[in-house]
């Protein structure tokens, strides 16, 4: 970096006087090595960033992900954990950008403003000056550009999630006419982005003309400054270039920083959410394997409250299940099935109370190992791009054909599989939008019976079947029974409690009976038999 200036000195003070070429030759060969070693030395820190940047990504993505599949189960707002993307990719961005190379200029300071005084003291004290001006200009923009980065984040964030959610529901707005609505919601947040947006970008562009006019103006006062030194004799005529030139180069990597402040309030602030999002979500542990379960389950005196809330939607749930049972859980709209079902396979960590298979708690397994015992089929069925085939087998790459063909069968789906037009290789887009609604819920439970899991726990599973689906459903019940594993059924339809023998009766939250249906058939479902068909699915 001293090269050009130290060069320019040797022209003026000892090629020029001495009229010497040789002299003149050896200086433009040693310049051009420096030069040349310069640029190999930002060759390989321009590689060294951006391999950083890719070693962080590499470091902490599969945290990240972690974090966004586990954030819905802590808090209703999906949009967060995208943003955890977007974090991730900000700090990664930064890393192998030009950013990180003016801060790491910015050390050099001292000895730039070191050799402008060993060319003369007022030299030295002019450059110091300018440094200092422009350090306090670095921490005035500092302070000044964080509020509205922040806001952007904040805004970014509310925008994504509207646009999220109108995209899910596209449907609803083509038809009920809400789509200008929401775009004026969305418009709302887009602009709340964009002023902050501009706000930001225009005090980081203003203080960045500042820092680069005062860095220019201070460059001639020292070239003038130089100038009346030479006139008085107090310095050689090379000083007045060289010490132009130095100063500049000392107050570059200031202007540089200001100019990329953004960026770097940016990335700062997306380790920071990252930061705490890691805080929230420790890494999980391993924890200990423990034996395949094969007896019973047991949820003693439960409650369940919803991801991000308080109120309790289900307390004091208590009953027992042994191996070969099927327990259909009634009851009206709101009164907790589906929310005690989702605490159940552990989707929701109990409020309150311990749900055990066979003795052990649910936190006392090993999440990864706790999913091959368990089969779960959502009210809201969600199939992932990809074959009909990688969906049954929950995308196991080590699942075997027969272990998905097993498991179709028993979810009695096998036959309407193969008259896909590849079969189980039939891809079936985003959200399995190239099968129908029923179509997705028979796979859906065909996913839910893979490998044979000890409990199988299902929510409305007969929302879109036909009678052919119900009686499907009904044999698929009666072999998670016959091999010795336990069923539950979240039902609001009669037809789905066939082949179950306990019933859960739940109100407004209430555990009001639970026992063999036989003895609570009657009294249990007569006063849920009108809302049975005329309420929607909820819980």
């Amino acid at each position: 970096m001293l090269s050009g200036s130290l060069f320019m000195l040797q022209v003026y003070d000892r090629v020029l006087p001495s009229r010497s070429v040789p002299t003149l030759v050896a200086l433009i060969v040693l310049v051009a090595v420096l030069y040349a070693f310069q640029g190999v030395l930002d060759a390989v820190r321009a590689r060294v960033l951006t391999r950083i940047g890719a070693g962080i990504d590499e470091l902490i993505a599969g945290r990240v992900f972690d974090c966004l599949v586990r954030l819905p189960l802590r808090t209703r707002d999906r949009g967060e954990g995208l943003q955890a993307l977007r974090d991730l990719d900000q700090v990664s961005g930064f890393l192998s950008g030009p950013g990180p190379a003016a801060l790491f200029d910015l050390p050099w300071m001292p000895l730039y403003v070191v050799v402008c005084f060993l060319f003369h003291p007022w030299i030295g004290v002019a450059a110091l000056v300018g440094a200092l001006l422009l350090v306090a200009l670095t921490a005035l923009t500092d302070r000044m550009v964080r509020g509205p980065t922040k806001a952007m984040s904040g805004f970014g964030t509310r925008r994504g999630a509207i646009a999220q959610a109108s995209a899910r529901n596209a449907e609803v707005l083509a038809a009920m006419g809400m789509g200008e609505r929401l775009a004026k919601r969305w418009n709302h947040a887009n602009n709340a982005f964009r002023e902050a947006q501009a706000q930001a970008s225009d005090l980081t562009s203003g203080f960045g003309a500042v820092s680069r006019i005062l860095r220019m103006m201070l460059q001639s006062m020292v070239l003038a400054l130089g100038a009346y030194l030479v006139i008085y004799q107090q310095a050689t005529p090379g000083i007045i270039i060289a010490s132009s030139i130095l100063t500049a180069r000392a107050l570059a990597p200031i202007e540089l920083a200001i100019a990329h402040w953004k960026s770097f309030l940016n990335a700062r602030q997306s380790w920071q959410r990252l930061d705490d999002l890691f805080a929230v979500f420790p890494a999980s542990e391993s924890g200990m394997d423990l034996p395949a379960p094969s007896a019973t389950l047991a949820v003693e005196h439960v409650g369940v409250a919803p991801p991000g809330g308080k109120r309790m939607v289900a307390e004091d749930i208590d009953f027992s299940l042994k191996a070969g049972s099927g327990l259909g859980v009634i009851g009206p709209s709101g009164s907790g099935k589906s929310s005690l079902a989702r605490a159940v396979v552990g989707v929701w960590p109990a409020a309150g109370g311990k749900i055990r298979i066979d003795g052990a708690a649910l936190d006392q397994w090993p999440a990864q190992a706790l999913g091959r015992h368990v089969g779960y089929l959502p009210q809201d069925v969600e199939l992932f791009a990809g074959t009909v085939g990688q969906n049954i087998s929950r995308f196991d790459e080590t699942a075997t054909p027969a272990a998905i063909i097993e498991a179709a069968q028993a979810a009695g789906v096998h036959d309407m599989i193969l008259r896909l037009p590849e079969g189980y290789q039939t891809e079936i887009g985003e959200s399995g939008a190239a099968l129908s609604a029923g179509q997705r819920q028979r796979v859906a439970l065909a996913r839910a019976l893979f490998g044979n899991p000890f409990l199988v726990v299902l929510d409305e599973p007969n929302s879109n079947l036909d009678a052919a689906g119900d009686q499907a459903l009904t044999r698929a019940i009666e072999g998670i029974k016959a091999r010795g594993g336990i069923v539950i059924v979240v039902a609001h339809r009669p037809s789905a409690l066939a082949a179950l023998d306990h019933l859960l009766v739940l109100n407004g939250g209430r555990q009001q009976a639970f026992g063999l249906k036989s003895d609570i058939a009657r009294q249990a479902l007569q006063p849920v038999a009108t809302p049975l068909h005329a309420v929607g699915s909820a819980g």
